[in-house]
């Protein structure tokens, strides 16, 4: 993607979430696993190295959230990559409650050791304390509120239970310790915004919608060819700002005067990829890594 697409560069990282990771740190003490909500369609853009950094002594959990717009045979990819790094991984849709079953036994697994340890120690019976962590509009409140369900509680009189955090008890084997989302403090590398900015993870207000929706036409075009055709009438080129032109025009994006919106055209598109409704698309894949 050569277009940049903001109107300034992407660097973005207000205080509130400085403190976020601060509070992040000040808790790992009292986790025994790490939780890591991320993006089926940007696995690796949507991670935050910091977590990596501070749960070196923790074991490690990656959750693929969103699993139900991202391409299935990317996903099993991206499971067994994880797998492959050491993490225990599982694949939710937390909107709609898929996969979430299999959670709380992935959790236990990943815990084992501890639990083994605890036991050899005499302490039986001790829940596993979990910390979930994420970026912005990874989805991690619903992910929280599908699994907690109505069983969703604060457990109070415990450390860590302050303004902007709370455990939650899931049940008498795992509690869980919510953290606001927290973002690196700028992206080094564009493509990450880039797909970041995509699945709207960065606020749309800061980025220009014409240059990202070109981004994605010129991905889509090369990845999933036909979808674009199929789903706009339009067709599909080399030349991504006409194929823009005929998305608006098929679509009826008219400003006052009778001129194309390209905006409103943009908008369109982007929503319909962020929504599903272009279909499973998956924007990063292991081979794009393997092969860096």
């Amino acid at each position: 993607m050569e277009q940049n697409t903001t109107k300034s560069s992407i660097n973005w990282y207000p205080g509130h979430m400085t403190k976020a990771r601060r509070m992040m740190q000040e808790n790992m003490k009292l986790i025994d696993l790490m939780v890591e909500l991320v993006d089926a369609r940007i696995p690796m853009s949507s991670r935050n190295p910091d977590i990596d950094s501070m749960a070196r002594q923790k074991a490690r959990m990656i959750v693929l959230n969103k699993a139900d717009l991202a391409d299935e045979r990317q996903n099993d990819a991206w499971v067994a990559y994880f797998r492959n790094q050491g993490f225990s991984v599982v694949k939710v849709n937390s909107r709609k409650g898929g996969g979430l079953k299999t959670v709380q036994s992935v959790i236990q697994e990943a815990c084992r050791e501890k639990t083994e340890r605890d036991r050899r120690r005499g302490i039986l019976n001790r829940p596993v304390r979990a910390m979930v962590a994420g970026i912005p509009n990874v989805g991690k409140s619903t992910f929280i509120n599908s699994l907690a369900g109505k069983a969703c509680t604060k457990t109070g009189n415990k450390p860590g239970v302050t303004r902007g955090k709370q455990w939650i008890r899931l049940n008498k084997n795992v509690e869980l310790l919510d953290t606001p989302g927290i973002l690196w403090p700028k992206f080094e590398d564009r493509q990450v915004g880039e797909h970041l900015a995509m699945t709207g993870s960065i606020r749309d207000e800061i980025l220009n919608q014409e240059e990202l929706a070109t981004g994605l036409i010129r991905f889509l075009t090369d990845r999933y060819p036909g979808i674009l055709q199929e789903k706009y009438s339009v067709t599909e080129t080399e030349d991504v700002y006409a194929c823009l032109k005929e998305i608006a025009r098929n679509r009826n994006c008219l400003l006052k005067a009778g001129e194309l919106d390209y905006d409103k055209a943009a908008s369109i598109l982007l929503d319909d990829f962020r929504n599903g409704r272009l279909g499973r698309i998956t924007i990063e894949t292991v081979e794009d890594y393997q092969n860096e």
